[in-house]
C-alpha cells in the first residue's frame, strides 16, 4: 500500500512547464497557471515556463533545450495530447524520449475513467525520459492537469512516497551516459 514516510526529507525538484496551443497566450493558460499553483504548493521549483504553437519540430526542439539544462530534473506540457491533426504533443515527446514510461499513460487512463468516463479514450498523455530528465505530456484541459497532478505526479514527485517514487532514481537516469575508467 503506498504511503508517505516521514522519517525521509522532502526533496524539490525543478519542474518546467509547457504549454501546447496555437491560440492561448501565457495570460489565458489556465492549464499551466494550475500545474504551476500545484508543483509550488508542493515545494517544488518552477524552473521554466513557456507556451508553443502546435508545431512538432519547435516543441521537440524546447523539450531538448530544456533537457539539456542541468537545473531541470522535470518538464511537463500540457496541450496537444488529443486526436485531431494540429495534435502533435505527443509526437514531439516521442521524437525526444530515450525510454517511454508506459504505465504513465495506462494509468492516466485509469484515472480519467473515474471522472469523464469512456471519453478517457481520447487522450493519448504519456511520459519518458531523455538525458536524465523526466517528461509528461498531459492534456490541455484544467480538470486533466488536476487529475494527472493530484492523482500521479505529487506523488511520483515526492521521494517520500513509497514503496517507490520518481525523485530517488533521478540521479540514475543518466548513468548509461556515464562512462567508467577500467
Amino acid at each position: 500500500m503506498a504511503k508517505l514516510d516521514d522519517s525521509r526529507p522532502f526533496v524539490p525538484v525543478r519542474i518546467a512547464v509547457l504549454t501546447v496551443s496555437d491560440t492561448r497566450g501565457l495570460d489565458q493558460d489556465k492549464s499551466g497557471d494550475t500545474l504551476v499553483s500545484r508543483l509550488e504548493a508542493a515545494g517544488h521549483t518552477l524552473a521554466a515556463r513557456d507556451i508553443l504553437p502546435d508545431e512538432r519540430h519547435q516543441i521537440a526542439d524546447q523539450l531538448r533545450s530544456w533537457c539539456a539544462e542541468p537545473d531541470i530534473d522535470v518538464i511537463i506540457s500540457t496541450g496537444g495530447t488529443g486526436l485531431t491533426g494540429r495534435d502533435v504533443t505527443v509526437e514531439a515527446h516521442r521524437d525526444v524520449y530515450e525510454k517511454e514510461i508506459e504505465a504513465f499513460g495506462t494509468v492516466f487512463t485509469i484515472v480519467s475513467m473515474k471522472k469523464i468516463g469512456t471519453s478517457a479514450v481520447q487522450s493519448r498523455a504519456t511520459g519518458g525520459v531523455a538525458m536524465g530528465t523526466y517528461l509528461f505530456a498531459l492534456p490541455g484541459s484544467t480538470g486533466a492537469c488536476k487529475d494527472a497532478w493530484d492523482e500521479i505526479l505529487q506523488y511520483q514527485l515526492d521521494y517520500r512516497h513509497m514503496p517507490c517514487n520518481f525523485v530517488e532514481i533521478l540521479p540514475r537516469l543518466d548513468e548509461h551516459m556515464k562512462r567508467t575508467k577500467g
